[in-house]
């Protein structure tokens, strides 16, 4: 227990330190809340963020490296439920004093005090956050204590991440520029730091349960994770301090100097992590070797304890520029966030970048596990073939420029790039990532375990082979949330819900892209699934398929209303054609280059098609060469057997 300890101990004096020093803590001239919210609510985000860390990063750890059934894997689901405990009381009492530092209420116990609480938990945006986050604490409290097997923990693990979220949406400033890319950039740090703080404070509870052969397995394991978080959490938390300070002269305030010490943290964590990754995993048997190793463990605590402290503290520090007085936005600024960008020009379809680091991260990770993959295909001396390789970085290329490129920079502005963009997310890029076959690349090049655990080569075909994947990949299904999801989304209010919250603007763009994959998959993958439709069924679904689509083009075009009018037609915007011509665009898009994809893969499954009759004619030959030849033995025999008969006779 002395890790825990240390970290707990290390994470307070931080955050100490932090509001003394950057003024979290300060009395206000107005509306002060007193000393035990001005203290209490940094504590308890920071128990909040600790106990968060203990729910993900075990479950997380426990479904990539424990075997279920053993006494590790029951202690990382104990430790989880425990901190999902802790998580569910914390989260209440943020949201409680949050509502008395908001509200500037005092607390007591008659009917008014009850029912302006619960109006805030309710109607206020804050307090719903609160509200939801600490109901996900409670349900995940009884599922991690009930579940054991390896499925169940896994969609409580899901549920937990997910539960982290809304504490992304809070956290910070709301009210400074680039707000979405701030409240992205934060989710993502949260459920990275989670992920690896959790994990490393469960190998120091599991470590007495398991013979130093296993260790090893999962320190590696463990590591491989880590790795990958800290590129999360290094990359996400420099986009939000870049937000939050605007310049390299903040870094001298007090808000830079706490962003300085979480970076200073980071870093002496990083080079630990890749000092015991090199040096000491592998000699963990040997004691002198094992003693540094769990001490550098303890040492790499204290700096997380230090930047857990550091971040709930920078939470309660105004920005730089915080003080001065608010503008008055433009109309795009206000719906938007951001300025309204320049004319949309020739040379800005190649020069104009506006990052979403949710798909820069897919992006990043896509490419390099799949060249690893290759890469280690070919150090063994097996193959794979190039084309795959080409259409596979093609296509993450493509996703890039759609969704960090000058599409995702104008598509709020403008429904005809927003056209652009669906289009090429549903049709054009799983077009090119379906042959690609990361499943079957994943299957071949990932190492297969032997010792009960899940890696990523089992949790990949656990995945394919689920009910769930039979029932999506089915040609029909598929087809019907290809072209379903289309008019769905477009009149319903989820394309509004799209254009106003982020989160569904990350949605679209996951969804689009998931239906279009899955439909490509059911007609020409070479991934395997579990029925396909005979080729000529094939194309008669394609040219179903692009009739709709076509009509959905035409609909959109012959349309007099403008979709969304509070949005694109207030935008304020001087250049390009008028919101309802750009729409009338958009129709076009969809009906006239939304078909390209389409023709594309039916060009395919026809060239498919021919190549299988070519195979099968092949096969046909090859059976009846061997059929043929044996009769032509057994035609041999008879001969012989009759020859033999006349000799005896004439004897």
């Amino acid at each position: 227990m002395v890790g825990p300890v240390l970290l707990v101990a290390a994470a307070l004096a931080a955050l100490v330190w932090g509001l003394a020093y950057g003024g979290g803590a300060a009395p206000l001239l107005l509306g002060d809340p007193g000393p035990l919210v001005r203290w209490g609510l940094p504590v308890a985000t920071l128990a909040v963020n600790l106990s968060a860390a203990g729910m993900v990063g075990s479950l997380v750890l426990a479904l990539y490296a424990l075997p279920a059934g053993e006494r590790a894997f029951d202690v990382a689901l104990d430790t989880a439920s425990a901190s999902a405990a802790v998580f569910t009381v914390a989260s209440a009492a943020t949201g409680f004093l949050t509502f008395v530092n908001t509200m500037n209420a005092t607390p007591s116990a008659d009917a008014l005090f009850g029912q302006q609480l619960g109006r805030f938990l309710v109607e206020v945006e804050v307090g719903r956050t609160w509200l939801l986050t600490t109901v996900a604490g409670a349900v995940l409290t009884v599922l991690t204590f009930a579940v054991r097997s390896w499925t169940p923990t896994l969609f409580v693990g899901i549920l937990a991440v997910v539960a982290l979220v809304p504490m992304g949406t809070q956290g910070h400033s709301g009210e400074e520029a680039n707000h979405d890319s701030a409240v992205l950039a934060l989710v993502l740090h949260i459920i990275g730091a989670a992920v690896w703080l959790g994990g490393l404070v469960l190998l120091v509870l599991i470590r007495p349960l398991l013979d130093r052969a296993t260790l090893a397995k999962v320190l590696l394991r463990y590591s491989s994770l880590a790795l990958v978080a800290f590129v999360v959490v290094a990359v996400s938390g420099t986009v939000r301090a870049s937000i939050g300070l605007g310049g390299w002269d903040a870094l001298l305030s007090p808000y830079g100097v706490l962003v300085l010490v979480k970076v200073t943290a980071l870093l002496a964590m990083g080079v630990l992590g890749a000092w015991y990754r090199k040096r000491l995993i592998g000699r963990t048997h040997e004691d002198g070797s094992s003693r540094r190793f769990w001490g550098l463990v303890l040492l790499e605590l204290a700096f997380m304890g230090i930047a857990s402290g550091a971040a709930a503290a920078l939470a309660r520090t105004a920005p730089p520029g915080s003080a001065t007085a608010p503008t008055l936005g433009t109309p795009a600024e206000i719906l938007t966030g951001a300025p309204l960008p320049p004319e949309l020009t020739v040379t800005r379809w190649f020069t104009t970048w506006d990052i979403d680091l949710l798909w820069l991260f897919a992006v990043a990770f896509g490419l390099f596990f799949y060249l690893a993959g290759v890469w280690r295909l070919r150090r063994r001396g097996d193959s794979w073939p190039v084309y795959r390789t080409v259409l596979w970085v093609g296509g993450m290329l493509l996703l890039l420029w759609v969704t960090c490129g000058p599409i995702n920079a104008y598509q709020d502005y403008l429904f005809s790039l927003h056209m652009v963009g669906h289009m090429l997310l549903t049709m054009a890029i799983p077009l090119l990532l379906v042959p690609g076959a990361p499943v079957t690349l994943a299957a071949r090049a990932i190492r297969k375990r032997d010792d009960g655990s899940r890696g990523g080569r089992e949790w990949i075909l656990w995945a394919v082979h689920s009910p769930v994947a039979r029932i999506l990949t089915n040609p029909y299904l598929a087809a019907g949330l290809f072209i379903g999801s289309l008019w769905l989304f477009y009149y319903t209010d989820l394309f509004r819900w799209s254009l106003y919250d982020h989160l569904g603007h990350e949605w679209m763009v996951a969804h689009f892209l998931i239906t279009g994959y899955l439909f490509v998959l059911s007609l020409i993958g070479i991934d395997p699934v579990p029925y396909r439709l005979p080729y000529p069924l094939r194309l008669v679904l394609l040219i179903a398929v692009m009739a709709m689509h076509a009509f959905f083009g035409v609909a959109l075009m012959m349309q007099s209303g403008l979709m969304v009018a509070e949005w694109f037609g207030a935008m304020g915007r001087t250049w390009g054609p008028d919101p309802l011509a750009d729409q009338y665009i958009g129709g076009g898009v969809a009906w006239s280059i939304g078909e390209i994809p389409t023709l594309i893969l039916a060009i395919t499954v026809a060239i498919q098609w021919s190549r299988s009759d070519d195979r099968m004619q092949r096969r046909r030959d090859r059976h009846a060469d061997r059929t043929g030849d044996a009769e032509l033995e057994e035609y041999n025999a008879q001969l012989a057997a009759l020859a033999e008969r006349d000799a005896r006779a004439s004897r």
